[in-house]
């Protein structure tokens, strides 16, 4: 095959893909932009006060999929949540999950790898966040919280606003994130495109195949420190799976760079000490290799 030809094979890839993730991405931030106008902070604080180890923890892992803040937005919502005296286990569910469960991440993933594996990425890393929160709390990992106040935190949103006004806010805030994301769409188009047309299948399966033991724990270890978007990660991963890498090794990569990639973790820094800090980085890496056994294993049925 002649690099024009394998040119044009790239391209054309390129040019499908990014469409796809560019319609969906838009789609997806609208709606969530709608669940942010409708679920601000202070309604999760108040359907998590008062509730207690366990349901406490369910609840707050489902707020945590349902709001999908990003990491400058969740820090200050779980200072806020342990400030009006919500139990640091339950605050840790919600911190879990919202990163790893956000409904772009679903939508992208439900897009590129099919129904049953994004069943079964949510089953495992919402039910993570619930056991992680109650662990944590049990084994008294709250007295490693510093001592931080949030200054500036934005006034709550008027829940009295009409439906107009906060459609209107739900569109403002799809296309202020949209123009954040999208170069981060682009170089994961380009970058898969690249690895479509160029890299050699034989090769991504000699490296990371599912016949390679060590495929999925060192897919965790580079996911975690992996300075890059999952919106760039995603279309990467997809072009991957397609080219012969273990499943198991792509959902550790993901859950990875999703859970603990390295701007969450210098923020968590700044609240938690660092024997909490190392205990965050290590159970995101317990997580992603546990998943990716476990999706190699159904793979293989």
């Amino acid at each position: 095959m002649d690099i024009l030809t394998t040119l044009a094979i790239a391209g054309q890839f390129f040019v499908e893909i990014a469409a796809e993730l560019i319609l969906l991405f838009i789609g997806i931030t609208f709606l969530v932009g709608l669940l942010q106008a409708y679920i601000p902070e202070e309604r999760i604080r108040r359907a998590l006060a008062g509730r207690q180890q366990g349901v406490g923890n369910i609840v707050a892992a489902g707020f945590g999929a349902l709001t999908p803040f990003c990491s400058c937005s969740t820090i200050p919502i779980l200072l806020g949540l342990l400030e009006v005296g919500i139990p640091f286990g339950v605050c840790m569910s919600f911190l879990f999950a919202s990163p790893l469960l956000s409904p772009v991440i679903l939508a992208l993933l439900l897009a590129l790898v099919g129904v049953v594996p994004t069943v079964i990425y949510c089953a495992v890393t919402f039910t993570s966040a619930v056991i992680i929160g109650l662990l944590l709390e049990r084994f008294g990992y709250g007295s490693y919280v510093k001592d931080v106040m949030v200054e500036g935190r934005p006034e709550p949103c008027d829940c009295a606003s009409s439906h107009g006004v906060r459609i209107r806010r739900a569109f403002s805030f799809a296309v202020n994130l949209f123009k954040q994301v999208f170069p981060y769409l682009i170089l994961g188009a380009g970058i898969g495109a690249f690895i479509y047309g160029f890299i050699p299948g034989d090769l991504i399966v000699a490296l990371a195949g599912p016949e390679n033991p060590f495929a999925i724990p060192v897919a965790a270890v580079i996911g975690i420190p992996m300075y890059i978007r999952v919106e760039t990660l995603i279309p990467v991963s997809a072009v991957l799976l397609e080219k012969g890498m273990g499943t198991g090794a792509v959902m550790a990569l993901i859950i990875g760079g999703a859970g603990a990639s390295i701007p969450e973790v210098t923020l968590i820094a700044a609240i938690f000490e660092r024997r909490l800090v190392a205990v965050f980085v290590a159970t995101i890496l317990t997580v992603a290799i546990f998943a990716g056994v476990l999706f190699q294993l159904l793979s293989m049925i």
